[in-house]
């Protein structure tokens, strides 16, 4: 008999991951964002298992990992030979793997499980800066290679219910993700474009002035935002956030703003639905 739902709802954040290692390796541009992650822990209590849906992989279908013991992908290129020596041995947590992809399934949305792969940097980074001891079961889901925002909403929503199962999920990606900016010298207008979208974003997530469904509108929309092309050229950075929106709104439609500050000087914003 399936134990009864808890009535305490675990949280869902939304973190910002990084640059490649460069977290972990003393990179003086991800100060803020270590301190957060390291910190951010004791806020969130310690989940039985966690669900992290990482912008590092994109499937046809939505994919879970499986595996009792998934090895790290270094999946970042031309830095210190110590990055890819990095390890974080998490267990793997198949039971959970297995209820996530039922639970997509049930409600209409093509899943499989994958027991080969292994866990990637969107995955690891944060994870052992917010839980060194590596001793929580993990399970990565992967985003939709269409990229489709409503899409990635629907698979949020199908996992509600594991709010309540003291699972908990972290959508790992970037509020802002464009390299070329990320590598270039400041400038008043890329900044101006960074804290336009910035605000956007907590406006759309934090205020009391938007609506569930006018939030949703805008989530679906977001390429319509100001500067949304130039803070993602590219949107798998931001789409994890998505899944967290539809994991949390249904009975946290208001996030609070769990991290604001700069990371490789670009303004960078994380959030917490609890």
């Amino acid at each position: 008999m399936e134990e009864k739902a808890s009535k305490i709802l675990s949280p869902v954040l939304y973190l910002p991951h990084g640059g490649g290692p460069l977290p972990l390796l003393g990179d003086a541009r991800h100060i803020e964002m270590v301190n957060f992650l390291e910190s951010i822990g004791e806020e969130l209590g310690k989940p039985s298992a966690i669900l992290l849906i990482s912008a590092h992989w994109e499937e046809d279908k939505a994919t879970v990992i499986s595996g009792e013991c998934p090895e790290l992908i270094y999946d970042y290129y031309g830095f210190s030979e110590e990055s890819y020596k990095i390890q974080y041995p998490a267990p793997g947590d198949p039971k959970l793997a297995k209820r996530v992809c039922e639970l997509l399934k049930t409600s209409g949305i093509e899943a499989e499980l994958d027991e080969k792969r292994g866990f990637d940097h969107g995955m690891f980074i944060p994870l052992k800066l917010m839980y060194p001891k590596a001793n929580i079961p993990c399970v990565q889901l992967s985003l939709l290679h269409n990229l489709n925002p409503a899409k990635h909403m629907e698979l949020g929503r199908a996992l509600s219910i594991l709010r309540r199962e003291n699972v908990l999920i972290i959508g790992s990606g970037m509020s802002f993700h464009n390299l070329r900016e990320f590598f270039s010298s400041r400038s008043v207008t890329s900044n101006e474009k960074n804290e336009k979208f910035s605000d956007w974003l907590i406006e759309t997530l934090v205020s009391d002035d938007i609506s569930k469904d006018e939030c949703e509108t805008r989530l679906n929309r977001w390429n319509e935002a100001p500067n949304a092309r130039f803070c993602h050229p590219r949107e798998d950075h931001l789409l994890p956030l998505h899944v967290c929106y539809g994991v949390a709104s249904e009975e946290t439609p208001k996030a609070k703003v769990a991290f604001d500050s700069d990371v490789m000087g670009k303004r960078v914003v994380g959030f917490l639905w609890k």
